[in-house]
């Protein structure tokens, strides 16, 4: 059996489809299964134990972080690879009417997904799309709509060695007997998302200089001056400098740089959930989107969000509040919770 589960797109998403994959190939041991991603966020599935092959969706470039290495293809470019493989079953993550359309063109007639944006003809089985379930959820649903049975709903994520070594040299250059490590990560795919640069800077001064941490930022090369725009706002000497390795690493690097912070701190955002399913504690801003959705998946982890009249938005509509949401987020709050996280103290806020 030839099996087809498609999920391009947000190393977030990747990510929360990892109990999906390993309860499906509980359910089919002996069966192929292949996995249509993006380009980054696909390479952390890289040596899952779960899917047999990875294809690299690379169409439209609209999202900064996921760029090829390679050509961009056309969408009828994947519909002849797609067609080429014959599958028997393709399972639909992505909720676009634009995924269950290249299934569809490529020949797949037994498809699984989510009945969203007027698709449900294209599919021989709708699942309904619970939008106040947590995105794992959702997507273990579509399994229970197709009478596979789900056993466990945890995160993993596999490291290779080669880049846990390279992580391991570069934090040597830097590391500082008896600091703690902390990632602050104050981009997002949405910059809708992103708490005020103002507020970063002053948890950083505070975290140099009040607890001794040592602080790391992570990102693509485009994020790096964001950084350096936070850095200019301290005007206080730090005991240390943020160390920005923005465009610097791989994503499998990055991922193994935090794999040894004692926290992530910052946006919602794929670098947070990337901390969440290595285990790592963080502290996520979530802003106008919902954290009960989208919240990382991880018992360590604490959730700051507001519960103002108009929360969650989902950054559906135009804000009218001046992204409130985010305002009252201050920055003595982020630290109190940080704080509680570096003592392992896992109570999540809702301010």
């Amino acid at each position: 059996m030839k099996i087809l589960v498609v999920r391009y797109r947000f190393i977030g998403d990747t990510i929360l489809t990892v109990p999906f994959l390993r309860n499906l190939r509980r359910a089919y041991p002996y069966a192929k299964i292949d996995m249509l991603v993006s380009p980054v966020s696909g390479d952390l599935l890289e040596t899952c134990p779960y899917v047999d092959n990875l294809i690299y969706f690379d169409t439209t470039r609209k999202h900064r972080y996921e760029h090829g290495k390679l050509a961009k293809k056309s969408f009828w470019h994947y519909v002849k690879l797609l067609k080429n493989e014959k599958y028997d079953k393709a399972y639909v993550l992505k909720r676009s009417l634009s995924s269950a359309a290249l299934c569809t063109f490529a020949g797949i007639k037994n498809k699984v997904g989510f009945n969203t944006e007027g698709r449900g003809l294209l599919l021989s089985k709708r699942v309904p799309y619970d939008r106040d379930k947590h995105e794992v959820e959702s997507f273990l649903d579509v399994l229970k709509a197709d009478n596979i049975p789900v056993f466990d709903n945890y995160l993993e994520l596999w490291l290779k060695n080669e880049d846990v070594e390279e992580a391991q040299n570069i934090l040597s250059t830097y590391e500082k007997t008896d600091s703690k490590k902390v990632i602050v990560h104050a981009t997002s795919g949405n910059p809708k998302k992103q708490w005020k640069k103002e507020y970063f800077a002053q948890v950083i001064e505070k975290l140099i200089n009040e607890k001794g941490v040592q602080v790391y930022h992570l990102g693509a090369k485009s994020d790096k001056p964001i950084y350096d725009e936070i850095r200019s706002m301290i005007t206080t000497d730090l005991k240390s400098e943020p160390i920005n390795l923005c465009g610097e690493l791989d994503i499998g690097v990055s991922a193994a740089v935090i794999s040894k912070m004692d926290l992530v701190f910052g946006n919602d955002s794929g670098t947070l959930h990337i901390a969440g399913a290595l285990d790592v504690p963080t502290v996520v801003i979530y802003g106008p989107m919902d954290y009960k959705k989208w919240r990382v998946w991880n018992v360590n982890t604490k959730a700051l969000s507001t519960k103002i009249p108009c929360y969650p938005c989902n950054l559906k509509t135009k804000c009218k509040n001046n992204y409130a949401c985010l305002e009252r987020i201050t920055p003595d709050i982020a630290l109190t919770f940080i704080d509680g996280a570096l003592k392992n103290n896992i109570e999540t806020p809702i301010l």
